[in-house]
């Protein structure tokens, strides 16, 4: 999977993910601070219709949407956690096994507790030349990394 966008075009990216995901329901987004990790997910979760606002979990680890279908999706963010042990301790590891939809900033904290059907993928910025200039575009694309080494 390969996907680049722009804030303005970001809610056809996240429908467009959904189309090429396939039968992943844990996806792990591996990006520097500031990438806009939040930013798409949140048009996921959109995407995939919660019925909330989608809001960033650095401090609460997880938050759960409900979609209007009534399934679950989670958005988590291990930025905070130290280390595997921690993760499984809060109970992330349960919820990456559950079979529900999985959202995961910052897996490398924790690469022991994800399912080896795991998509993880690596976003970056590059600048994009525009007939209106230069515009930054969020560039999304897929790896494997069955290993559980941090990608």
């Amino acid at each position: 999977m390969k996907l680049q966008f722009t804030l303005s075009t970001i809610e056809q990216a996240a429908r467009l993910f959904f189309e090429q995901a396939g039968p992943h329901r844990v996806f792990a987004f591996h990006a520097p601070m500031g990438t806009g990790k939040t930013t798409f997910i949140a048009a996921l979760c959109r995407a995939a219709q919660v019925k909330t606002q989608p809001s960033s979990p650095t401090f609460s680890l997880v938050n759960e949407y409900i979609t209007l279908e009534g399934e679950s999706v989670y958005h988590i963010d291990l930025y905070r956690i130290k280390d595997h042990e921690e993760a499984r301790n809060a109970g992330i590891e349960e919820i990456l096994h559950c079979g529900a939809i999985c959202f995961v900033e910052w897996p490398e904290k924790a690469p022991e507790i994800f399912p080896d059907h795991a998509l993880h993928l690596r976003m970056e910025i590059r600048s994009v030349s525009t007939p209106a200039g230069i515009e930054d575009t969020r560039y999304l694309c897929t790896f494997t990394n069955t290993t559980h080494e941090p990608a």
